[in-house]
């Protein structure tokens, strides 16, 4: 009799919750008590409409997949204009869904965007 055992090895994942609340017929979003400002910085729904777009939705999945070298290298991945990419990118990583390595070559630094969460957890209390 053998017995084969197979381990799996799961990365661990990280999870970004937002909580968003109904006060007075408008929804906000909910500052956990102990979290900095920058954790729960959104005015409102809008806000994070415009945080989870699907052009940022789009370029999360470059920088996963295609792995660029830079942040200039992924504006040429997705076919649009440095600022406006360097703009979303500043968005995405004061949120906690991307992170800036720092990367020196010769002459230069360069920061490598890289995506550090696995799952967005959206709560909506009613």
């Amino acid at each position: 009799v053998s017995i084969k055992i197979h381990l799996i090895f799961a990365k661990q994942t990280k999870t970004k919750e937002i909580t968003i609340v109904e006060s007075k017929g408008t929804f906000s979003i909910f500052k956990k008590q102990g979290t900095s400002k920058e954790d729960y910085d959104f005015s409102g729904l809008l806000a994070l409409r415009q945080v989870l777009s699907n052009e940022k939705a789009r370029m999360i999945n470059v920088i996963k997949l295609q792995k660029p070298i830079s942040i200039y290298d992924l504006a040429k991945k997705l076919n649009r204009g440095f600022k406006s990419v360097n703009d979303d990118i500043k968005l995405l990583e004061h949120f906690g869904f991307i992170e800036l390595i720092k990367e020196k070559t010769k002459n230069r630094t360069r920061y490598r965007p890289e995506v550090i969460i696995d799952n967005i957890l959206i709560n909506i209390k009613v």
